[in-house]
């Protein structure tokens, strides 16, 4: 086996289900902590958590309390050894000097073991809150300045003093001390024509995903084909929620169970947050979560999903994935010793 596989940890409330009845997620540290520690004591490769700043609403106030995903990041890298610890910054919030700060001390607290998840910010509703929204910017303009937001931080973690005057930020003589112990991994998941370009150009790790698999597998390639015109490799990930049980019929069943509590005020509170319309969007993510789940889902028995997980990463020429679960102790538990001892045995993956 030599994919990637880690773990989206359940920093907002509800986690990646939209749904009433699934396992409590609080969005608390105490749940955060433990999925670490169980994630890396099972052999996974990476954790991380998302920046949120203000949830969906609907009857279970999807994501409406949240820790913030840096400061959390820090506490976890203490406890743990070697698991990677991805935390994620919006450009349009943070100062890119503010920033290189920020992940510098998360690489030195981990060991070098640091990752940055690039957001260029598109939640509009997160950001009118704290007049943080600015309207002359669409959309590829907001990736133009994280583009030049990015560029500040890789030279702040290499060069000793950094001169620069571009459309959006301007730094005179700005150093930027320790360095990172080793250059942290960046991550991001535009998904958009100028989202996807910047994705490739800039980050290590491309987080790619479609309505299905065959939109996956042509997001997937045209990354690498991308990659390699630029002379550079690109990872590509994807996220994967695991639903699991006994048997096949009795993970169908609790599948169900999930879909037939969908929190449809949550999902329309997504819907406008992005700004867009239910029968209209065209976001793979809020498609999918319009039947409970937010991501691609596998669901089984621990065989069945070790099986249908290998053939996703293969069909879709994915390096690695980002693991969902409901319950995410037990999940984890089960993933690590029951569903990852077969990945490893498959040549495939």
């Amino acid at each position: 086996m030599t994919a990637d596989f880690g773990v989206f940890l359940p920093v907002a409330s509800g986690g990646w289900v939209v749904s009433r009845n699934t396992p409590l997620l609080d969005g608390g540290w105490a749940q955060n902590r433990d999925a670490a520690l169980i994630a890396e004591a099972e052999g996974l490769d990476f954790v991380m958590s998302m920046g949120k700043w203000r949830g969906f609403g609907g009857v279970t106030d999807h994501w409406g309390t949240s820790l913030e995903s840096v400061t959390m990041m820090a506490g976890i890298a203490a406890l743990t050894k070697r698991v990677k610890v991805w935390a994620t910054l919006h450009a349009i919030l943070h100062n890119p000097v503010v920033a290189a700060k920020m992940i510098t001390t998360l690489d030195h607290i981990s060991g070098g073991r640091a990752g940055l998840n690039i957001v260029a910010g598109a939640y509009r509703g997160e950001f009118e809150q704290m007049n943080a929204w600015d309207e002359s910017l669409d959309h590829d303009a907001r990736y133009d300045l994280t583009e030049e937001w990015t560029g500040i931080v890789k030279r702040l973690w290499t060069q000793k003093r950094v001169d620069f005057a571009g459309r959006y930020f301007t730094i005179k003589d700005c150093v930027s001390e320790p360095k990172p112990l080793r250059r942290p991994d960046l991550i991001c998941a535009g998904m958009s024509a100028r989202g996807f370009d910047f994705s490739v150009r800039e980050a290590d790790i491309c987080f790619i995903g479609g309505r299905d698999e065959a939109e996956t597998r042509a997001a997937s390639l045209r990354a690498k084909d991308l990659a390699a015109k630029l002379n550079k490799t690109i990872k590509t990930y994807a996220m994967c929620t695991v639903i699991y049980g006994a048997s096949d019929k009795a993970a169908e069943a609790t599948a169900q169970s999930y879909r037939d509590g969908l929190d449809e005020g949550a999902v329309l509170g997504m819907l406008e947050s992005y700004g867009a319309s239910f029968a209209g969007t065209d976001n793979a993510m809020v498609a999918r979560a319009k039947g409970a789940f937010m991501t691609h889902t596998v669901i089984g028995a621990p065989g069945t999903c070790a099986q249908k997980i290998a053939g996703f990463l293969k069909d879709c020429a994915l390096d690695g994935l980002m693991l969902v679960f409901a319950d995410y102790d037990e999940g984890l538990k089960v993933m690590g010793r029951e569903i990852l001892p077969l990945l490893k045995a498959d040549s495939t993956c």
